[in-house]
């Protein structure tokens, strides 16, 4: 019996929206935070009635841009669910983080109201980048908060987008040699994906090729000093986000707040799970086992086969293409060559 769930918080706030962002998030100057504050606490006490008092091993911030609460809100969120559920002592309580919303003295307080990793939203270290982007924030501004958060002994991750248009592969390999001289543990590498509903997707941009994409993203792994864990996360080890890793291996989480999704395992049936109330129904064994292939294969440690996984997978495929998957005591992962072409290769993994 599962008696873990993770806990995801979204925060759809925004002080303006990115040109590229197709997140549930909004562009609003003065947010009425104790109203959504209260509806986060009544989701935080109406989970615990649903599951019990159950262990909290993570808690994520996301967004939006989260690290625009006020601290005091942030504080009694925090309060909520240490209220309602047995966090984990040691457990992992993530925020992200844009430069410029976040002083010293507010990082302290969010610090002091239990945050220990800190997610940096850079996405790049060039100021007309930036702009391009549609980011408020320059260059100076992201070093300086990843800069204050390891000055504070917390665990700090940073964002990075590539791929934009007129970018080659020299391009990524500068960027690699710049996050390796900040001395961060851990950092996401997005390529850029151009969402039909957002400005970048009514423009029509000049992207680089498929090739060219592929080419960076060997260059990557080859020039940053942090090992892939996932396809787009880096880490030392011991230093990968827990709270990540737990949904991609398959944990149950709860998705508290509107645009938040969760997967809520009760009395032995998995429950698909959207904030504010939205979604609460029901998930056959096969549409999770599924979900675990999907998640799971982007991992290097990739998928646990268990026996709900081995209904739906097709050993025999597996077996007979070693140059893309490999397996390894009791899971099944892709291959280096395996990661650049993950979407088709899961189309055929699953059966």
């Amino acid at each position: 019996m599962i008696t873990s769930h993770n806990i995801y918080i979204h925060v759809p706030f925004c002080v303006s929206k990115c040109r590229y962002c197709a997140f549930f998030s909004h562009a609003c100057s003065n947010p009425d935070w104790d109203g959504y504050t209260k509806k986060i606490v009544d989701e935080i006490e109406y989970f615990s009635r649903k599951l019990g008092k159950i262990h909290i091993p993570t808690i994520f911030f996301g967004g939006g841009t989260p690290s625009l609460i006020p601290s005091k809100n942030f504080s009694e969120i925090i309060g909520a669910i240490r209220k309602n559920f047995d966090v984990a002592p040691d457990a992992e309580i993530t925020i992200e983080a844009n430069p410029g919303t976040l002083d010293n003295t507010r990082l302290t307080e969010f610090c002091t109201a239990g945050v220990n990793r800190l997610s940096v939203g850079v996405q790049s270290f060039d100021d007309k980048k930036l702009k391009f982007l549609g980011r408020i924030h320059n260059a100076h501004d992201a070093i300086a908060l990843i800069e204050n958060g390891l000055n504070r002994g917390i665990r700090v991750s940073a964002d990075f987008i590539y791929g934009l248009p007129g970018e080659d592969v020299q391009d990524i390999i500068e960027t690699c040699n710049k996050i390796n001289k900040i001395g961060i543990t851990h950092c996401s590498m997005y390529e850029l994906t151009i969402e039909p509903n957002t400005p970048f997707g009514k423009m029509n941009l000049d992207m680089p090729s498929n090739e060219t994409m592929a080419d960076m993203y060997i260059a990557i792994g080859d020039n940053l000093k942090l090992p892939r864990y996932e396809v787009s996360n880096y880490a030392l080890v011991g230093h990968e986000c827990r709270h990540n890793q737990n949904v991609w291996d398959g944990a149950p989480y709860i998705g508290i707040g509107d645009g938040a999704a969760g997967r809520i395992y009760l009395n032995n049936t998995w429950y698909e799970e959207l904030g504010a109330g939205k979604m609460f129904q029901p998930m056959t064994d096969k549409a999770r086992a599924i979900e675990r292939v999907i998640t799971g294969m982007r991992t290097m440690r990739g998928v646990h086969i268990d026996d709900t996984i081995k209904k739906i997978l097709n050993i025999e495929f597996a077996k007979t293409h070693p140059d893309v998957i490999m397996f390894s005591n009791d899971r099944i992962a892709a291959t280096n060559a395996g990661i650049l072409v993950l979407d088709d290769l899961i189309e055929k993994l699953v059966k």
